[in-house]
């Protein structure tokens, strides 16, 4: 059934990419969604020490400051991860700074961390009855003498409200973020999130989120320290600054990162390549191009335990959950398989391919 919110989505989408945005969190905040409706076992997800009703999840970057995740678990997904988090608050770039890919079912975003900051954030959080898996995804705010102690601090403000937490070095929009993956900073930084977490009263799942546009090098020295550091998870990955030769919108040659449809193949690929050097070690989380069923269970079958997915709700509408839950569970069935049977079971060969 399709949600009621996605009856305007053909009128949202000719307004301002920012303020559509801005109107369907208003809309999830206010609209009277029904209660969620339970999930077929067969969908369920045992992970990082929780146990997810399915493995659909929306990404951070569309709950930025913790204002619905609630309403998103209520429309169907498994789990929701609000931010990206700055301890103050931030304006982020000038705009515009989002551009609708139309033609190729994808975006452009150049925010810059945009957010309300940690105090708000957590206010709200410790408002909800905390029934439902929500992430909490941190970084450093740009002008921040010391980048790594932001990120500790955020670790120890959500700690007590997160079901896991996320250490997010992969944006392509802050100057100079990137950076924290590079080896020696990373161990750096991995040390201080973890001792930070590590302090808080309850321990919870740290998850290290990581761009696409590394190199298969710089990729042995991530999972490496990653490994040795033992976080929890990683999730694969954010948006990409490459262009792919054959996007056909105007708005393609804009700065930022791109997000959706055009991601699939070299996010599917990294996802693999970091399954088959994670070893087993933790699980991982697969995001970029997630638009169907089918892109899920690639997703699933490179190595990802979970999924998921923002650009696809501005083209397709909240009704693609439900369709990729359906999906899902379809090939399931066919295969006469649990879900965890098919994680990483194309990891090999869809690693260093150049096309799936």
């Amino acid at each position: 059934m399709t949600p009621l919110i996605d009856l305007a989505l053909p009128l949202v989408r000719r307004l301002d990419p920012e303020l559509a945005h801005r109107l369907a969190l208003r809309a999830l905040a206010l609209l009277p969604l029904p209660a969620r409706a339970a999930d077929d076992p067969k969908l369920a997800v045992e992970t990082f020490g929780l146990r997810f009703p399915n493995p659909v999840g929306l990404a951070a970057g569309f709950d930025k400051n913790a204002e619905v995740p609630d309403a998103a678990l209520r429309l169907g997904f498994g789990f929701a991860e609000v931010g990206t988090l700055t301890p103050r608050p931030q304006r982020g770039n000038l705009a515009p700074r989002v551009f609708r890919l139309d033609a190729d079912e994808g975006l452009i975003n150049r925010l810059g961390f945009n957010n309300d900051g940690f105090a708000t954030a957590r206010a709200r959080l410790g408002q909800r009855a905390r029934a439902g898996i929500v992430g909490v995804n941190v970084a450093a705010n740009r002008d921040a003498a010391d980048r790594i102690a932001d990120y500790a601090t955020g670790i120890e403000t959500f700690a007590p409200l997160a079901s896991y937490l996320v250490v997010n070095v992969s944006s392509p929009n802050t100057p100079g973020l990137r950076d924290l993956q590079a080896r020696a900073a990373l161990d750096d930084l991995l040390a201080r999130a973890i001792a930070a977490r590590d302090r808080a009263p309850a321990r919870k799942p740290l998850l290290l989120k990581i761009a696409p546009d590394v190199s298969l090098a710089e990729l042995d020295d991530i999972v490496a320290v990653a490994r040795n550091r033992k976080v929890d998870g990683m999730i694969v990955s954010n948006t990409t600054v490459t262009r792919p030769s054959d996007l056909r919108s105007p708005a393609a040659g804009e700065q930022g990162g791109l997000s959706g449809r055009p991601l699939l193949v070299l996010s599917t690929r990294m996802l693999a390549e970091t399954y088959l050097r994670v070893e087993g070690a933790f699980p991982l989380i697969g995001v970029g191009g997630v638009d169907s069923a089918e892109a899920a269970w690639t997703k699933i079958r490179a190595g990802a335990s979970l999924v998921q997915l923002y650009t696809a709700l501005v083209h397709r509408g909240f009704g693609l959950v439900g369709e990729i839950k359906s999906g899902l569970l379809d090939r399931l069935r066919s295969a006469h398989t649990p879900l965890k049977a098919a994680v990483g079971a194309d990891a090999a060969s869809l690693a260093r391919s150049s096309s799936l």
